[in-house]
Protein backbone atom coordinates (compact mmCIF):
# COMPACT_ATOMS: atom_id res chain seq x y z
CA UNK A 1 0.00 0.00 0.00
CA UNK A 2 1.15 3.45 -0.83
CA UNK A 3 2.39 4.73 2.59
CA UNK A 4 1.45 8.32 1.71
CA UNK A 5 -2.07 7.83 1.27
CA UNK A 6 -4.61 9.70 2.68
CA UNK A 7 -6.87 8.78 6.01
CA UNK A 8 -10.41 8.79 4.38
CA UNK A 9 -12.40 6.47 6.32
CA UNK A 10 -14.53 6.28 9.78
CA UNK A 11 -15.05 3.97 12.22
CA UNK A 12 -18.19 4.66 13.37
CA UNK A 13 -19.36 2.64 16.27
CA UNK A 14 -17.30 2.31 19.48
CA UNK A 15 -17.89 1.96 23.33
CA UNK A 16 -16.73 3.11 26.66
CA UNK A 17 -16.36 1.46 30.09
CA UNK A 18 -19.27 4.21 30.71
CA UNK A 19 -21.27 1.16 28.81
CA UNK A 20 -20.69 -1.07 31.86
CA UNK A 21 -19.52 -3.51 29.23
CA UNK A 22 -16.74 -2.06 27.25
CA UNK A 23 -13.08 -1.63 28.55
CA UNK A 24 -10.16 0.68 27.26
CA UNK A 25 -10.04 4.43 27.70
CA UNK A 26 -11.09 6.64 24.59
CA UNK A 27 -7.51 7.30 23.99
CA UNK A 28 -6.22 3.85 23.36
CA UNK A 29 -9.41 3.68 20.58
CA UNK A 30 -7.80 6.67 18.68
CA UNK A 31 -4.36 5.15 18.97
CA UNK A 32 -5.55 2.36 17.33
CA UNK A 33 -7.68 3.99 14.89
CA UNK A 34 -4.28 6.22 14.06
CA UNK A 35 -2.27 2.66 13.14
CA UNK A 36 -5.15 1.42 11.04
CA UNK A 37 -4.95 4.90 9.02
CA UNK A 38 -8.37 6.07 10.32
CA UNK A 39 -9.52 9.58 9.27
CA UNK A 40 -11.66 9.36 11.96
CA UNK A 41 -13.70 7.44 14.81
CA UNK A 42 -16.93 8.17 15.99
CA UNK A 43 -18.03 7.37 19.83
CA UNK A 44 -21.58 5.87 20.19
CA UNK A 45 -22.24 4.70 24.13
CA UNK A 46 -25.37 3.40 24.48
CA UNK A 47 -27.69 6.73 25.43
CA UNK A 48 -28.63 7.06 29.10
CA UNK A 49 -32.34 6.20 29.14
CA UNK A 50 -35.14 7.41 31.97
CA UNK A 51 -37.16 4.69 34.27
CA UNK A 52 -33.98 2.30 34.49
CA UNK A 53 -34.66 0.72 31.13
CA UNK A 54 -31.96 -1.54 29.92
CA UNK A 55 -29.73 -0.32 32.53
CA UNK A 56 -27.22 -3.06 32.96
CA UNK A 57 -25.21 -1.97 29.78
CA UNK A 58 -25.72 2.01 29.08
CA UNK A 59 -23.92 4.76 31.41
CA UNK A 60 -26.28 6.37 34.20
CA UNK A 61 -27.91 9.08 33.72
CA UNK A 62 -26.16 11.24 35.38
CA UNK A 63 -23.03 10.57 34.14
CA UNK A 64 -23.90 11.41 30.77
CA UNK A 65 -21.96 15.00 31.40
CA UNK A 66 -18.69 12.74 31.65
CA UNK A 67 -19.32 11.30 28.22
CA UNK A 68 -19.39 14.23 26.73
CA UNK A 69 -16.23 15.52 28.37
CA UNK A 70 -14.48 12.15 27.93
CA UNK A 71 -14.83 12.47 24.56
CA UNK A 72 -14.36 16.13 24.10
CA UNK A 73 -11.04 15.60 26.35
CA UNK A 74 -9.87 13.04 23.55
CA UNK A 75 -11.25 15.05 20.69
CA UNK A 76 -8.50 17.77 21.79
CA UNK A 77 -5.64 15.43 23.09
CA UNK A 78 -5.58 13.81 19.50
CA UNK A 79 -6.14 17.76 17.05
CA UNK A 80 -4.64 17.64 13.90
CA UNK A 81 -3.92 13.68 14.55
CA UNK A 82 -7.49 11.88 14.06
CA UNK A 83 -10.78 13.65 14.01
CA UNK A 84 -12.35 12.17 17.30
CA UNK A 85 -16.19 12.76 17.12
CA UNK A 86 -19.54 12.73 19.75
CA UNK A 87 -21.73 10.31 18.60
CA UNK A 88 -24.36 8.21 20.51
CA UNK A 89 -26.39 4.89 20.23
CA UNK A 90 -30.06 5.46 20.99
CA UNK A 91 -32.32 2.51 22.24
CA UNK A 92 -36.06 2.89 20.20
CA UNK A 93 -38.56 0.57 21.49
CA UNK A 94 -42.09 0.74 20.39
CA UNK A 95 -43.94 0.37 23.27
CA UNK A 96 -42.13 1.79 25.88
CA UNK A 97 -44.38 4.65 27.06
CA UNK A 98 -42.56 8.30 26.46
CA UNK A 99 -39.72 6.78 25.59
CA UNK A 100 -39.72 8.74 21.75
CA UNK A 101 -40.52 12.22 23.02
CA UNK A 102 -37.72 11.55 25.52
CA UNK A 103 -35.15 10.38 22.45
CA UNK A 104 -36.50 13.82 20.42
CA UNK A 105 -35.03 16.25 23.37
CA UNK A 106 -31.90 14.26 24.01
CA UNK A 107 -31.16 14.11 20.54
CA UNK A 108 -31.62 17.63 19.73
CA UNK A 109 -30.37 19.27 23.33
CA UNK A 110 -26.77 17.50 22.88
CA UNK A 111 -24.27 17.95 20.23
CA UNK A 112 -24.25 15.19 18.33
CA UNK A 113 -22.43 14.68 15.20
CA UNK A 114 -23.64 11.21 14.63
CA UNK A 115 -26.63 9.17 16.03
CA UNK A 116 -27.46 5.35 15.55
CA UNK A 117 -30.62 3.74 16.08
CA UNK A 118 -30.84 0.48 17.55
CA UNK A 119 -33.39 -2.13 18.39
CA UNK A 120 -32.17 -4.61 21.09
CA UNK A 121 -34.28 -7.76 20.71
CA UNK A 122 -32.18 -9.50 23.59
CA UNK A 123 -33.02 -6.84 26.42
CA UNK A 124 -35.68 -7.45 28.73
CA UNK A 125 -37.54 -5.28 28.29
CA UNK A 126 -38.04 -5.39 24.80
CA UNK A 127 -38.71 -8.94 25.33
CA UNK A 128 -41.53 -8.99 28.05
CA UNK A 129 -42.98 -6.52 25.93
CA UNK A 130 -42.91 -8.35 22.46
CA UNK A 131 -42.04 -11.73 22.54
CA UNK A 132 -45.52 -13.95 22.46
CA UNK A 133 -43.60 -17.30 22.31
CA UNK A 134 -43.52 -17.51 18.38
CA UNK A 135 -39.98 -16.94 17.14
CA UNK A 136 -41.25 -16.00 14.18
CA UNK A 137 -43.49 -13.44 14.68
CA UNK A 138 -40.92 -12.24 16.91
CA UNK A 139 -38.49 -12.06 13.91
CA UNK A 140 -41.09 -10.44 11.89
CA UNK A 141 -41.94 -7.80 14.76
CA UNK A 142 -38.44 -6.94 15.15
CA UNK A 143 -37.59 -6.20 11.33
CA UNK A 144 -40.61 -3.87 11.48
CA UNK A 145 -39.63 -2.30 14.28
CA UNK A 146 -36.37 -1.38 12.43
CA UNK A 147 -38.08 0.34 9.85
CA UNK A 148 -40.54 2.16 12.52
CA UNK A 149 -37.50 3.39 13.74
CA UNK A 150 -35.86 4.70 10.52
CA UNK A 151 -39.69 6.39 9.82
CA UNK A 152 -39.26 8.12 13.03
CA UNK A 153 -37.06 10.35 11.74
CA UNK A 154 -34.69 10.37 14.70
CA UNK A 155 -31.43 8.44 13.35
CA UNK A 156 -29.08 8.86 10.83
CA UNK A 157 -28.30 5.00 10.62
CA UNK A 158 -30.29 1.73 11.58
CA UNK A 159 -27.87 -0.56 13.39
CA UNK A 160 -26.62 -4.61 13.29
CA UNK A 161 -30.07 -4.74 11.13
CA UNK A 162 -30.38 -8.69 11.45
CA UNK A 163 -29.15 -8.86 15.59
CA UNK A 164 -32.83 -10.30 16.11
CA UNK A 165 -31.26 -14.23 14.71
CA UNK A 166 -28.82 -14.23 17.72
CA UNK A 167 -31.97 -14.64 20.32
CA UNK A 168 -32.90 -17.93 19.12
CA UNK A 169 -30.03 -19.75 16.02
CA UNK A 170 -32.14 -22.56 15.74
CA UNK A 171 -34.96 -20.97 14.54
CA UNK A 172 -33.48 -18.44 12.86
CA UNK A 173 -34.06 -19.19 8.74
CA UNK A 174 -33.98 -15.83 6.30
CA UNK A 175 -35.92 -17.24 3.32
CA UNK A 176 -38.44 -18.02 5.78
CA UNK A 177 -39.32 -14.13 6.92
CA UNK A 178 -37.34 -12.61 3.55
CA UNK A 179 -40.77 -11.24 1.86
CA UNK A 180 -41.27 -9.25 5.31
CA UNK A 181 -37.63 -8.59 5.63
CA UNK A 182 -37.95 -6.92 1.79
CA UNK A 183 -40.78 -5.27 2.93
CA UNK A 184 -39.16 -3.28 5.87
CA UNK A 185 -35.98 -2.56 3.51
CA UNK A 186 -38.54 -1.09 1.36
CA UNK A 187 -39.58 0.97 4.01
CA UNK A 188 -36.61 1.81 5.56
CA UNK A 189 -34.99 2.82 1.76
CA UNK A 190 -37.91 5.61 0.89
CA UNK A 191 -36.86 7.64 4.43
CA UNK A 192 -33.23 7.72 3.16
CA UNK A 193 -31.75 6.18 6.13
CA UNK A 194 -28.87 4.72 6.30
CA UNK A 195 -28.00 1.21 7.47
CA UNK A 196 -25.03 0.07 9.41
CA UNK A 197 -22.89 -3.34 8.03
CA UNK A 198 -21.75 -4.23 11.44
CA UNK A 199 -18.43 -6.36 11.51
CA UNK A 200 -18.85 -7.78 15.41
CA UNK A 201 -21.30 -10.09 13.90
CA UNK A 202 -19.05 -12.33 13.55
CA UNK A 203 -18.13 -12.55 17.44
CA UNK A 204 -21.89 -13.51 17.89
CA UNK A 205 -23.69 -17.12 17.77
CA UNK A 206 -24.53 -16.92 14.07
CA UNK A 207 -20.91 -15.91 13.44
CA UNK A 208 -21.29 -13.33 10.32
CA UNK A 209 -21.91 -9.90 9.97
CA UNK A 210 -24.86 -7.36 11.03
CA UNK A 211 -26.32 -8.34 8.45
CA UNK A 212 -25.50 -11.01 6.48
CA UNK A 213 -24.92 -10.73 2.48
CA UNK A 214 -28.36 -11.67 1.88
CA UNK A 215 -29.72 -9.16 3.62
CA UNK A 216 -27.30 -6.60 2.18
CA UNK A 217 -27.84 -7.62 -1.77
CA UNK A 218 -31.53 -6.61 -0.73
CA UNK A 219 -29.99 -3.19 0.90
CA UNK A 220 -28.13 -3.16 -2.27
CA UNK A 221 -31.41 -3.03 -4.62
CA UNK A 222 -33.00 -0.58 -2.97
CA UNK A 223 -30.41 2.02 -2.43
CA UNK A 224 -29.73 2.25 0.98
CA UNK A 225 -26.79 3.44 1.94
CA UNK A 226 -24.54 1.43 4.29
CA UNK A 227 -21.67 2.82 7.64
CA UNK A 228 -19.43 1.09 8.28
CA UNK A 229 -19.24 -0.02 12.18
CA UNK A 230 -16.62 -2.07 14.22
CA UNK A 231 -19.08 -1.81 17.29
CA UNK A 232 -16.05 -1.87 19.34
CA UNK A 233 -15.68 -3.14 22.85
CA UNK A 234 -12.46 -2.96 22.80
CA UNK A 235 -9.32 -0.90 21.46
CA UNK A 236 -7.77 -3.63 19.41
CA UNK A 237 -11.09 -3.54 17.27
CA UNK A 238 -11.48 -0.73 15.95
CA UNK A 239 -11.63 -1.32 11.65
CA UNK A 240 -11.70 -5.23 12.22
CA UNK A 241 -12.59 -6.56 9.45
CA UNK A 242 -13.08 -3.41 7.27
CA UNK A 243 -11.68 -4.91 4.41
CA UNK A 244 -13.31 -7.93 4.40
CA UNK A 245 -16.65 -5.70 4.78
CA UNK A 246 -15.82 -3.38 2.11
CA UNK A 247 -14.98 -6.59 -0.46
CA UNK A 248 -18.55 -7.82 0.05
CA UNK A 249 -19.95 -4.32 -0.50
CA UNK A 250 -18.08 -4.04 -3.77
CA UNK A 251 -18.83 -7.70 -4.78
CA UNK A 252 -22.61 -7.00 -4.38
CA UNK A 253 -22.49 -3.89 -6.59
CA UNK A 254 -21.63 -0.97 -3.39
CA UNK A 255 -19.46 1.59 -5.21
CA UNK A 256 -19.59 3.91 -1.82
CA UNK A 257 -19.29 3.44 2.06
CA UNK A 258 -20.72 5.96 4.13
CA UNK A 259 -20.30 7.81 6.79
CA UNK A 260 -21.81 11.18 9.28
CA UNK A 261 -20.57 13.80 10.00
CA UNK A 262 -22.55 17.32 12.08
CA UNK A 263 -25.56 15.12 10.98
CA UNK A 264 -24.55 14.73 7.45
CA UNK A 265 -23.88 11.89 5.37
CA UNK A 266 -20.50 11.72 3.53
CA UNK A 267 -19.41 9.12 0.72
CA UNK A 268 -16.07 7.22 -0.08
CA UNK A 269 -15.48 5.26 -2.86
CA UNK A 270 -14.82 1.47 -1.42
CA UNK A 271 -11.39 1.35 -3.60
CA UNK A 272 -10.16 4.64 -2.19
CA UNK A 273 -11.66 3.79 1.55
CA UNK A 274 -10.00 0.08 1.23
CA UNK A 275 -6.62 1.44 -0.05
CA UNK A 276 -6.40 4.15 3.06
CA UNK A 277 -6.46 1.43 5.80
CA UNK A 278 -3.23 -0.35 7.20
CA UNK A 279 -3.17 -3.77 8.64
CA UNK A 280 -4.23 -4.22 12.05
CA UNK A 281 -1.74 -4.24 14.58
CA UNK A 282 -0.21 -7.76 15.36
CA UNK A 283 -1.15 -7.37 19.20
CA UNK A 284 -4.59 -6.95 19.08
CA UNK A 285 -7.62 -7.77 21.66
CA UNK A 286 -10.54 -9.40 21.08
CA UNK A 287 -13.93 -8.58 22.67
CA UNK A 288 -17.95 -8.91 22.43
CA UNK A 289 -20.29 -6.20 21.28
CA UNK A 290 -24.67 -5.43 22.14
Amino acid sequence: MNETTTPLLYDTHMHTPLCRHATGHPEEYAQIAIARGFGGIIFTCHNPLPGGLSQGARMYPEQFSDYLDLIRSTTEAFAGRLDVRLGIEADFLPGWEGLEEFLRRQLSENPFHYVIGSVHPHIKEYIDLHDKGDPVQFQKTYFSHLAEAAESGLFDTISHPDLVKNCSPKNWDLPRVLDHVRRCLDRIAATGVAMELNTSGMLKVIPEFNPSGAILAEMRARGIPVVLGSDSHVPGRIGERFEEAMDLLAGLGYAQVSFFLDRKRRDVPIAEARASLKPLPAKGDAGGAR
